[in-house]
């Protein structure tokens, strides 16, 4: 189980190229990458994407990739027309003022766009010096964000044990509900009827009333949904979605259990086990 908060940086090279690499995610329903690259090498925006993409399923995850070229190689060339263009402008000028200079070459080596430096750029060696140094950064990302879901996790356990007792705690109250449904349905008989009660009536009373609020069923299916929540737990790949998810069924069931209830030790096991699995339901935002 992972966190969808995970940091992760790293930096290396070659004597040529430095990379530092940083990875940052944050909680977020669905994935959103954003991608931050210099402007020489943006064209592995796709290729960085593309290898995030096909790790991480859920979050906003932000990787800062800064580049530092320790050797370049370039390639100068001399543009003739600017510099015919710069040498008759330059002799119009000295004309015109009459001013017979000669033009010299450290003249001309003072104007723009005379000399065209072009740096000699492979986009696949670039690539081939940052891969490397990214599966790197991202196995400590990836690792940041295991230790918090383990810790995310082990809290979980701790919340689906409370509510597994406030469950069996529920379950030893059941016969008091039926005592209490019989009690209320005979002090009523006794007022309206006297001594000409009828046992088998209120037997067949009690039984409606506990068919119409029974929560036996309730309690069943609570159960098997906290033994697939920590089934889920133990899978791996993104599982948020799913215990999400079973959070909404298991609140479901509680709420039911609370409506149908007549005893205020139930409503002290529900409160408590609406308590916890909110407390669930905060930590779950938090996972892949």
């Amino acid at each position: 189980m992972r966190s969808m908060t995970g940091y992760g940086y790293g930096e290396g090279g070659s004597a040529a190229l430095h990379f530092t690499v940083e990875l940052k995610s944050y909680n977020n329903r669905f994935l959103d990458i954003y991608v931050n690259l210099p402007l020489t090498i943006s064209p592995l925006e796709p290729r960085v994407r593309e290898f995030l993409q096909e790790r991480i399923q859920r979050g906003k995850v932000e990787v800062y990739i800064k580049m530092k070229e320790m050797q370049e190689e370039v390639t100068v060339t001399v543009d003739e027309g600017v510099v015919r263009g710069y040498l008759q402008a330059l002799r119009t000028l000295a004309s015109y003022a009459d001013v017979p200079e000669e033009i010299r070459l450290s003249h001309l080596l003072r104007l723009e766009g005379i000399l065209q430096v072009e740096k000699n750029r492979d986009i696949e060696e670039y690539w081939k010096e940052l891969y490397p140094l990214l599966q790197e950064t991202f196995a400590a990302f990836d690792e940041s964000r295991k230790r918090e879901g383990k810790a995310l996790g082990e809290d979980i356990q701790n919340l689906l044990s409370k509510i597994e007792i406030e469950v069996l705690a529920i379950e030893g109250m059941l016969p008091g509900i039926r005592r209490f449904y019989t009690e209320t349905i005979r002090l009523r008989m006794e007022e309206l009827l006297g001594d000409r009660v009828d046992e088998t009536r209120i037997l067949s009373e009690v039984a409606v009333l506990l068919v119409k609020y029974s929560v036996n069923e309730e309690l069943v299916r609570l159960k098997a949904h906290i033994d697939a929540f920590r089934k889920i737990l133990r899978e791996e790949g993104g599982i948020g979605k799913k215990l999400d998810f079973l959070c909404q069924e298991m609140n479901r069931e509680i709420n039911t259990i609370g409506s149908k209830n007549v005893l205020a030790e139930v409503t002290r096991s529900v409160v408590d086990m609406k308590d916890a699995l909110e407390n669930i339901r905060e930590q779950i935002r938090n996972i892949e």
